[in-house]
């Protein structure tokens, strides 16, 4: 299921009872619903599906996602246990403030090389995904088909040629005068030297030689190989302090996801570096808050004051987890969510100071009929990103790093290794009639809100 919103964005949600159907899958983009679909069809499971999911979105909607970027899983098996994929890049080993405030900056630019400056986690992420999904083998559905298989749709629609979309369309010329100047941008996303129509043909020949490459040798190359090799050599002479060694050291991790109990039944989502937290909180606090009219102004108003205080714990605590000294799980037990929502006042508005968060993304889902239930963001954070083209592999680098702060005292700090603030969150709820929901959506501090 997905529903257009208002702002024109896409929010999707996946609501599955085990057994009830052969499996359903929810995306942004028909091109992705359909190739997952197909995956289904052929005995794959959700988890093979989404990984078919996660390449067909880069190739037919790369405006809003890549394997530049980076990739966050929340993944259901039958059995219950929930498990977070984290596919966060950390901050390339030459970026240093100093590296920013020789260049004539004072904070990081949000398009260009320098904006370039995080290691893809997306890819790192697919390749747990697909450890997981093998795992299922005798305990499942699916779990059998090669990697060939499951980037072949991808691969067709980068070199045969994806139809551009009124988004795609729109921003490319909306944001022209910002990306320009970045390498690589103008050759990949225009034609004839001017913005695409909706409706118009592009390809990513390069995009899908990459991926022809990684469905043959693994999707290991992607760090430690071929096409890692490529993806240096280029970020090198563009002047990106991204390093082979970044990339050859680089893993994602398996995370246990965060969950607060509710009324409904137990609701997760990921943990730091995203902001999966302040999800929780709201919908904690707003349950509290006992509204009975929807759309009512008690409705409105406690949902906006429930966010406020999310967002000031996000805003507090959620850094790089290696960085994290305060017990999160705090923030989800009863006593401190009641405390809280007793400082909501029926009638008057908090104080709200903080900015908006910039960012756009894509949010999948998918089960099969054996109860495997999958949430998924993959994100190149803004529009186009960083606006780079990697000639060699046709990848889209991520401007994720942008969040950080040059200031060593903040939060979020620029340091190498580091990894930076995400807005993603994918959503999984486990509700107490025994149905299981994926749910997410794109748009940066607009994701726990929506």
């Amino acid at each position: 299921v997905e529903e257009a919103r208002p702002d024109g964005r896409r929010a999707g949600m996946t609501l599955h009872t085990a057994g009830h159907r052969r499996g359903v899958i929810s995306a942004p983009h028909a091109a992705a619903v359909e190739d997952g679909r197909a995956i289904l069809a052929e005995g794959g499971n959700a988890i093979e599906a989404m990984l078919a999911m996660a390449a067909t979105i880069a190739a037919v909607y790369p405006h809003m996602n890549h394997i530049g970027g980076d990739g966050f899983w929340l993944i259901r098996e039958p059995s219950g246990r929930v498990r977070a994929l984290m596919g966060a890049g950390r901050a390339g080993g030459n970026a240093t403030p100093r590296l920013y405030r020789d260049a004539g900056y004072d904070e990081i630019p949000a398009r260009g090389p320098l904006a370039a400056l995080t290691v893809p986690g997306a890819v790192a992420a697919w390749m747990l995904a697909a450890e997981a999904a093998k795992a299922q083998v005798g305990k499942g559905i699916g779990g059998k088909l090669p990697l060939d298989v499951l980037l072949a749709p991808a691969i067709k629609h980068a070199r045969e040629g994806y139809t551009v979309t009124r988004s795609q369309a729109r921003l490319t010329a909306e944001k022209y005068a910002e990306l320009e100047t970045a390498p690589g941008f103008l050759q990949a996303f225009l034609i004839d030297g001017k913005p695409p129509e909706a409706g118009a043909k592009l390809k990513q020949s390069k995009f899908a030689d990459t991926l022809e490459h990684l469905s043959h040798a693994g999707l290991e190359d992607f760090y430690r190989s071929d096409v890692g090799r490529e993806i240096a050599g280029d970020l090198e002479r563009i002047g990106s302090p991204v390093t082979r060694a970044d990339l050859e050291k680089f893993e994602a991790f398996v995370a246990e996801p965060l969950s607060v109990r509710t009324q409904a039944g137990t609701l997760y989502n990921s943990p730091p570096p995203t902001q999966g937290l302040a999800s929780l909180i709201i919908l904690a606090l707003f349950e509290r808050l006992r509204v009975t009219e929807a759309e009512s102004f008690e409705h409105v108003h406690g949902l906006v004051e429930a966010t406020k205080r999310a967002f000031r714990v996000r805003d507090r605590v959620i850094t790089d987890p290696d960085k994290i000294t305060v017990d999160l799980a705090r923030f989800c037990t009863p006593a401190f969510l009641d405390a809280e929502a007793e400082t909501i006042d029926a009638r008057n508005a908090a104080r709200w100071p903080a900015p908006y968060g910039e960012g756009d993304t894509v949010w999948m889902g998918a089960a099969d009929a054996s109860g495997l239930v999958v949430s998924y963001i993959q994100s190149i954070y803004w529009e186009f990103g960083s606006g780079v083209v990697l000639p060699q592999t046709g990848i889209l680098m991520q401007n994720r790093g942008a969040s950080f702060s040059l200031d060593p005292k903040a939060l979020n700090a620029l340091a190498p290794g580091r990894r930076p603030f995400h807005t993603l969150n994918p959503a999984l709820a486990v509700l107490k009639d025994g149905r299981v929901m994926a749910y997410g959506t794109m748009g940066g501090d607009g994701q726990p809100q929506s």
